[in-house]
């Protein structure tokens, strides 16, 4: 063999550019694929999770006869020496689950005979801050079954809203377990009734604090002589699989409108790019549905864009095309966000007395 035969066992740089570049276009060809088999992933066990806590609804339901509340609050305050002040405010139906989730020990963990502003359950720093004993720790820890994994940031922290509802006062970051799911509480005036810009003429919850037309949308009273206001599986006169009980709400305290988080000040948020209610424990974490436009930038509006249009009381996930939502029967849907707004009010709503069958959803 000859040394010029020799040398043409090797690659020239031409024909390594271009094998280079032909794996580029594979790789780019291949990952599309890979997102979409991730996302899918994703979308499955956000499904399980609200599986999950449907068939607890039901389990709670077995051993009171009634469905959690979508918020339990006192009459009279239960801790009146709380530095808060006389706090009455109380936890969001999501912990009355814990029990039938596997979640005892977390559930033990926290003083639920207190009102979730009291300091007992906060992170230390914050409780030590406000002189009292170190809090629980645990309230900073995520449930994973509360957290869409397609969800992209899960950080909650609580300290611009907690700051600026005590005077000022931080000891520095505030991080507490959120929630990706929320219970449906019911319609928001402005989306139905009279008025409704969306749905007219469909039950509306007037009063934000007490009855509301969603199957668990009853604030429970702590009384001195008991719990009163709850619902049962047997209010759902429009039937169990047409009735909304959790669905997603993804994305808090950030807002999110149409994927894009906002930075902004707009009319509908709690703070520049901040959004309360997102604490798995806070009574407010439900959600009373309204509507935005089609951007989500605007709300209410007369677009009456209703999923996945922004998270400030709606319905939204981070899934192309829709959401995920249990219904009372216990069945996961995977909602589209082409819905029609009149449809989905018949569907958060639970003796509305509408008539629907399932290709309308």
């Amino acid at each position: 063999m000859t040394h010029e035969e020799k040398r043409r066992r090797g690659f020239t740089l031409i024909e390594l550019l271009v094998v280079i570049a032909i794996i580029a276009i594979l790789v780019g060809l291949l990952l599309p694929a890979v997102q979409k088999v991730r996302e899918a992933a994703a979308r499955i066990s956000c499904a399980n999770n609200l599986k999950q806590l449907g068939l607890a609804c039901h389990n709670y339901q077995d051993a009171f006869n009634a469905l959690p509340p979508w918020a339990m609050d006192w009459v009279n305050p239960p801790n009146p020496n709380n530095p808060l002040g006389p706090q009455t405010e109380g936890w969001s139906g999501l912990v009355r689950l814990f029990p039938f989730l596997e979640q005892d020990n977390y559930y033990n963990s926290i003083n639920i005979n207190v009102s979730v502003l009291d300091p007992t359950n906060w992170p230390p720093p914050w409780a030590i801050a406000l002189s009292y004993p170190p809090g629980n720790p645990l309230s900073t820890t995520q449930v994973k079954i509360f957290m869409c994994p397609s969800t992209p940031n899960h950080t909650v922290d609580l300290q611009p809203g907690i700051s600026a509802a005590i005077g000022g006062l931080s000891a520095g970051p505030f991080p507490v377990a959120g929630t990706d799911y929320a219970i449906v509480q019911g319609l928001d005036p402005a989306f139905a009734g009279p008025t409704g810009l969306c749905a007219p003429n469909s039950p509306a919850d007037q009063d934000f604090w007490g009855n509301g037309v969603g199957a668990m949308g009853l604030n429970a009273m702590i009384t001195p002589n008991g719990v009163t206001n709850f619902t049962k599986i047997t209010d759902m006169t429009d039937g169990t699989s047409n009735t909304i009980i959790i669905g997603e709400d993804a994305g808090r305290t950030q807002p999110w409108a149409r994927g894009i988080p906002l930075t902004q000040n707009l009319p509908w948020m709690d703070l520049p790019g901040y959004l309360f209610n997102a604490a798995l424990f806070d009574e407010n974490t439900a959600i009373r549905v309204q509507a935005t436009s089609k951007d989500g930038l605007t709300m209410p509006s007369t677009d009456c864009c209703v999923i996945n249009c922004n998270n400030r009381m709606n319905f939204y996930g981070f899934h192309t095309g829709g959401v995920n939502v249990v219904f009372g029967d216990g069945s996961v849907h995977f909602m589209q966000q082409s819905i029609a707004p009149g449809v989905l009010a018949a569907l958060v709503t639970r003796a509305g007395g509408e008539v629907l069958d399932g290709s309308a959803f």
